[in-house]
Parts: structure tokens; sequence; C-alpha cells
């Protein structure tokens, strides 16, 4: 297929001033029949979640199942051939889905490096977009996301499914009444196993990948199969981590617990320990946000560890008269019997609000808009801008060296004890020791560091590169 420059495409279908409409827009929402036709993009893992969603709704249907990776179509384009009653095209480029004017809304779930493009792209091109977390792989483009479906009058749905749980919101609302006081910590916890991926050779890619469209605004590099599928999390040129990976929904309702936006300041330390393999990314992480009169403390923990007050992953919320466990209830000073948190009147499927949200085409009918996923999803890229510009520092006096937070001295103790339980040498071991970075919220820049506002973008790779963007 011919590749498509999105400029080009974009020149000779927008009218002067004038934003494209869906296909469904044109049929007109008011009909109750109308169906909502949806391309699900990525479907090796959690799109197949996708692809139950939309083929299980009576006014929605899966239209095309799109994945370079042409394996992965046949179970999930026969379950919703099974569930609709017709089967959805399979595709490999999507924007052969982008130019189809039958389509409506394009589903993402692609490795995190794609999601902004084609949430960009399909903006562009006239369609409602729902987009898994993270929202970007940088901040720089997360931002473009937020203003492509504003300037293109765009619903964009992002995959914190948190903003849709009755519990969560019920607890968010406990916080907002005041029950716990004055809140003055968020913390986020992402414990989940993470064992070695080892280093696997380059090589040919498979005759069924597509390989150019796989890395899309990535850098070009050899095939291996620590990329294709999964591992790809745990590269910085393609994932986040998993404090951008599962972290990002737990950042997120810490974000919302407080009701603040993006920091005055960041900082994290951490490294990957317990082994020696291909990945990148830190599996030990605590990063620390300062918002004045409140703070989030985050922490990534992918060897065996035992929970933080009942939770592996999960959000605590401490306040001045009280500690909220979000799952778990309100802990009074003195007390070990929680008193518990009625669930919110509101919340319900994340899918089924988002398709909602496309026949109102009211942005605030969505539980989780793009801009909330935006600034959530850049926590997470600030505190891995920090830790990739830190230095291996001894563990030994470690805590001399963390700053003024007594969050920073606390979780690093426990760190500690989490590593040597793990049989980690900490007199041998380093650690990684991020600077600490001051943040224009407004700006959504650093201050007075050009190597740090560097890596708030990358260079993209053409023809995969959003408008605006430095393209290698």
């Amino acid at each position: 297929m011919a590749r498509m420059d999105r400029r080009r495409f974009l020149a000779g279908s927008l009218a002067a001033g004038a934003g494209l409409l869906t296909a469904f827009e044109r049929r007109g929402v008011a009909g109750a029949s109308e169906r909502l036709r949806v391309a699900v993009l990525g479907v090796n893992g959690r799109g197949q979640s996708h692809v139950d969603a939309f083929s299980g709704m009576k006014d929605a249907e899966v239209a095309a199942i799109v994945d370079p990776d042409r394996r992965t179509w046949a179970g999930p384009a026969r379950k919703a051939e099974e569930r609709q009653g017709r089967a959805p095209a399979t595709l490999q480029d999507l924007r052969r889905a982008l130019d189809d004017k039958s389509v409506d809304a394009i589903s993402i779930a692609t490795p995190n490096h794609w999601h902004a493009l084609a949430t960009i792209w399909a903006c562009q091109a006239g369609k409602d977009v729902y987009v898994e977390k993270p929202c970007s792989h940088n901040v720089w483009e997360g931002r473009a996301a937020v203003e492509a479906a504003r300037r293109h009058q765009r619903i964009v749905q992002h995959g914190t499914q948190s903003r849709s749980s009755r519990d969560v919101r019920g607890a968010v609302e406990a916080l907002r009444a005041g029950k716990i006081g004055k809140v003055y910590l968020a913390r986020g916890l992402c414990y989940k196993p993470r064992g070695s991926i080892g280093v696997k050779p380059a090589e040919a890619p498979p005759p069924e990948v597509d390989f150019d469209i796989w890395l899309g605004p990535a850098p070009q590099q050899p095939f291996h199969g620590n990329l294709v599928h999964y591992n790809w999390h745990w590269m910085w040129d393609t994932g986040n981590g998993d404090i951008g990976n599962q972290g990002v929904h737990e950042m997120d309702v810490a974000r919302w617990g407080l009701g603040v936006g993006l920091p005055r300041s960041v900082s994290s330390f951490g490294g990957r320990f317990g082994y020696e393999d291909r990945g990148q990314t830190a599996n030990t992480q605590v990063a620390l946000f300062d918002y004045g009169d409140a703070r989030i403390a985050f922490e990534v923990r992918g060897l065996a560890t035992p929970e933080l007050l009942g939770r592996k992953v999960g959000n605590i919320f401490h306040g001045t008269e009280g500690t909220l466990v979000v799952g778990a209830g309100i802990f009074r000073k003195g007390s070990e019997k929680p008193e518990p948190i009625p669930p919110s009147a509101e919340g319900g499927d994340h899918f089924r609000d988002f398709a909602d949200a496309v026949r109102s085409r009211k942005v605030e009918d969505l539980r989780a808009d793009i801009l909330e996923g935006h600034l959530s999803s850049a926590l997470c890229h600030l505190a891995n801008i920090s830790y990739r510009l830190g230095t291996a520092e001894p563990f030994h006096g470690l805590s001399r060296g963390l700053g003024e937070h007594p969050e920073a001295t606390e979780a690093l103790g426990r760190m500690e004890e989490h590593l040597l339980a793990n049989g980690v040498k900490l007199q041998s071991a380093s650690c990684r020791v991020g600077r600490k970075l001051a943040f224009d919220p407004q700006a959504e820049r650093f201050s007075g560091d050009p190597e740090a506002d560097k890596l708030l973008t990358r260079v993209y790779r053409k023809p995969y590169a959003p408008d605006g963007a430095p393209a290698a």
C-alpha cells in the first residue's frame, strides 16, 4: 500500500475553517439504531478487551482489526464476527482505517510509542478516539494530542479506567468532603513481579510482521524478540517502564485525589536490580512530586515484595485526620479497623462512557478526557526524565543526598530492605539518583535545564511524525 502523508490527506479533505464529520455524525447521532463503527489498533493484549467491549454493544461494532503483526488477527476477528454478526476488516496499516470514511472511531491499544501519533492522526482524519494509557510516550506529544482533539473537535477518552470505578470515585468523593482532613501526601504503588527478559538476538522480522509500521515514530533499529511482543515496555525507545505502564493508573488516582495538575518539581531514584537483561527502564523506582502544600510519592517494585497497608497496586492518601486506603477504607489515628467508604452513585463501564460521549458530542461527558490523560501520563514522563539524568551513587550515605522531603528518606529505607530481602548486595550495588528538576506547569518545561527539556520530546522518524515535531 502506498504510504500516505497525513498533511497531504488533510489538505485535500478539510474545507477551510471546517472540521471533519465522521460517518456516524453524518448519519445523525439521534438515531439509536445507528452503530458506531470502531477500528481497534493493536490486538495482541489489551486490544482484545477493546474488541470484546465494542463488539458486545448493540449500538457499536468492530469495523476493523489493525495490527502490523498478521499473526494476531484470527482470534479477535473471529470473536468480533461471532458477537456482532459480521466480520471486521483486517489491516496492517492504521492509515487504511483512517482513510475509510465508514470508520467513526479509533480505539488504540498499540505499544506506547504509537499512542499519541495514532491519536493525532485519527483526530485529523475526523475520527473520535479511545486511547490506552499512557496517552503519550513523552510530554510534548501528549500536549499535541490534547491540541489535536480540541482543534478538530473530537471526543478522546483516555484508558485510565479507574475514573469509571464506583469504588475509586467514592474514595475521591470522600477526600473532597474532607473525610481525612487536609490531604498532604498521596502515595501510588505499583508492586508487580517482573522477571528478567533475558537478551534475545537480533534477527530478521517474521514475514507476518511489518516491522517498519511497528516501529513507527521510534528510531530505526534491528528486530529482536525482546520488542515484539510486550517487553517493549522496558525499552526507552518504545516504552516508559512500569511507572508508565501499570503505574499510570495509580498516578492518575493520586493526582485526581489531590486535585492537582503538574508539579513544581520532580525527583526520582532507583535502578534495575536482581538480574541483568536487555531491559533499560527501572524495575525499582521512587518518584517524588512537589505541589507546595501537598506531594505525591510513587513507588515501583518489580521484585518480590510484601504489601504496604494491605496494597501492592493502589493508592494511599494521608491527611491530618487519618489515612484513606482506596478499596479498604479510612483508618483513623490509633485505629486498626477501617471505616468503609460508600461507592459513588456514578461510574460504570469506561468503553460505554466513551460511546455515549461520542453520541452526545460533549467532552464533559467523558470520565477521562485526553487532557486528564496527558497530565497523568506527563507525571510518569517527568519522573523518568529525572531518573535518566541521574548518576549512580553507592547506597551508603545515600539519604543525605535525597533532599528535604522525609518521604524520600522513608521510601529509601523501605527500598533498601526490599532489595536486601531479594538478595541484592547493597555494599556493591549502586542506585541511580536523579536530578531534582524544577518545572513550570504552565509552560510544561523545566526551569533552567536545557538537557532535561530535550527529553520532553524525541526526534521522530519520517513519515511517522506529528505536525511540528522534530524529525530525523
